[in-house]
């Protein structure tokens, strides 16, 4: 599967990531969402039946993401005062239940291998672009993006290896 999945990240990125860019006219976000796409793929590739070409399945998935990214955003340009009301409304049960991911997120970081761990954590919470990130590794940038791709997927394998166990008890 994991080679499967290298060759259809090889043959098929450089579309998507186009057709991201077209929409976004941002190179950076059209990246972002580029790895979110392929991660999304990965893990839901049961649902691909077929009725379309691989091609268009990701184009599917990243212009959702594109729309998912829009909408949150939308919440970012509000003035001071508005997000701030926003964010009072939240229900409290969605503001601890994000609290508890993010600690959950961070005991499981524990047991990834280096350098994922390292790429996870400079990517997600120190915020480096993939350039920053492959020259301090002494590595490309490509390299930072494809690592940090199979990092998160082997975060994503761990949270429902969790919730499995959780649901089994």
């Amino acid at each position: 599967m994991n080679r499967e999945f290298e060759e259809i990240y090889r043959l098929y990125a450089a579309d998507v990531y186009h057709f991201i860019l077209k929409l976004t006219q941002d190179e950076t976000l059209a990246m972002d969402i580029l790895q979110d796409t392929m991660l999304k793929a990965i893990t839901s590739i049961d649902q691909f039946k077929g009725h379309c070409s691989m091609k268009t399945y990701l184009c599917t998935i990243a212009r959702n993401e594109y729309y998912n990214h829009v909408k949150r955003s939308d919440n970012r340009n509000l003035p001071l005062d508005c997000a701030q009301n926003a964010a009072a409304e939240e229900p409290l049960e969605h503001r601890i239940s994000d609290k508890m991911q993010a600690m959950q997120i961070h005991r499981l970081l524990h047991h990834l291998d280096e350098p994922y761990k390292e790429i996870f954590m400079l990517r997600v919470f120190a915020e480096l672009k993939f350039s920053e990130i492959g020259s301090l590794f002494d590595k490309s940038e490509n390299w930072a993006r494809v690592t940090f791709f199979r990092a998160k997927a082997k975060m994503i394998e761990l949270l429902q290896n969790e919730e499995d166990t959780y649901e089994q008890k």
